[in-house]
C-alpha cells in the first residue's frame, strides 16, 4: 500500500486470520532484533480508514480491509530485494549463528528452508515476518510453563547447515554476546511500540517472560549446542531440504 506519507507499505492487517497478537508478535521481535543489530526493514502503523474498502473491487480484500479498520502494521517495502537463497549467497556464520539465537530465544518457529522469510538487500540480510513467534502469549494461562520452552522443529531452521560442525562454538559465542544485551529497558522500549488495542496484555507480562526466557540455565539454548562430530558435514546438504547428518538428532526438538 502506499500511505499518505507517499511510502510504499507491506501492510500486515489486524482483520486477518492468525489476528492481531501477530503484529504484536511482529513489533516485538522485530524491534528486539533491531535493536541487537539485525537489519529489519522499518515497523509503522498504518491507519487504515475504514471506508478504504468500499472501492475495493477484490471481495477477500474488501472484507480485510472493513475487518480492519484504524491501526494496522507497515513493513517497508524494500525494492529489488530477494528472498534469501543459501545456494545464491553467502551469510557470515556469526551472523547465522546471532539469528538462530535470536529464533530460539523469541520461540520463531517461521525461519525454515521452505519459507525462510530472510530478505537479501543491499547486499545484506534483512529479517522479516515475525508473526509466528511468541506463540505461547495466545495463551496467557500457561505463559509460565514456557519460559524455558525450546523451539520446535529447529532442524528445519534454514540458516543451521551455514554453521557446519562448529555450531555449538558459534552459538555460545552469539549467546554470550546477545543474552546481556537483552536487558529490561531494551526489552520495554520494544514491547513499548505496540498499540494498545492489539492486546489485552499489559506489556509487562511481555518484558518479564522474555527477561525470564533470557535469565539463568537457558534450557532452550542448552537443547541447541549438541556436540558436533570430529568430521565437517558437507554444507550444501539441507539447503533444499536435506541436513547433515548431526543435525538430524533431534537438535532444538
Amino acid at each position: 500500500m502506499e500511505g499518505d506519507d507517499l511510502g510504499t507499505w507491506v501492510v500486515k492487517f489486524t482483520g486477518a486470520g492468525q489476528g492481531p497478537k501477530s503484529l504484536v508478535a511482529e513489533v516485538v521481535v522485530g524491534e528486539l532484533a533491531r535493536r541487537l543489530g539485525f537489519a529489519v526493514p522499518e515497523l509503522v502503523v498504518i491507519d487504515v480508514d475504514p471506508d478504504l474498502g468500499r472501492t475495493e473491487p477484490d471481495q477477500e480484500v474488501q472484507e480485510l480491509l472493513r475487518a480492519s479498520p484504524g491501526s494496522n502494521l507497515g513493513m517497508d517495502y524494500l525494492p529489488g530485494s530477494i528472498t534469501y537463497d543459501p545456494l545464491a549467497f553467502a551469510v557470515e556464520p556469526s551472523l547465522a549463528a546471532r539469528v538462530i539465537w535470536l529464533d530460539a530465544f523469541t520461540l520463531n518457529v517461521d525461519r525454515s528452508w521452505r519459507n525462510p522469510n530472510l530478505l537479501v538487500w543491499g547486499g545484506r540480510l534483512w529479517l522479516i515476518d515475525h508473526g509466528a513467534a511468541l506463540y505461547p502469549h495466545h495463551d496467557w494461562a500457561g505463559i509460565e510453563a514456557a519460559v524455558d520452552r525450546a523451539a520446535p522443529g529447529f532442524t528445519d531452521h534454514v540458516l543451521l547447515p551455514v554453521l557446519g560442525a562448529d555450531a555449538p562454538e558459534l552459538l555460545s559465542a552469539a549467546d554470550a554476546q546477545l543474552a546481556p544485551a537483552v536487558t529490561a529497558g531494551l526489552l520495554a522500549d520494544a514491547v513499548g511500540l505496540v498499540p494498545g488495542e492489539w492486546t489485552d496484555a499489559p506489556g509487562s507480562a511481555y518484558v518479564d517472560w522474555l527477561l525470564a526466557r533470557v535469565s539463568g540455565r537457558r534450557p532452550w539454548l542448552a537443547e541447541l549446542l549438541v556436540p558436533a562430530p570430529s568430521t565437517v558435514p558437507d554444507r550444501s546438504a539441507g539447503t533444499r531440504g536435506g541436513r547433515p547428518d548431526w543435525l538430524r538428532g533431534g537438535l532444538g526438538a
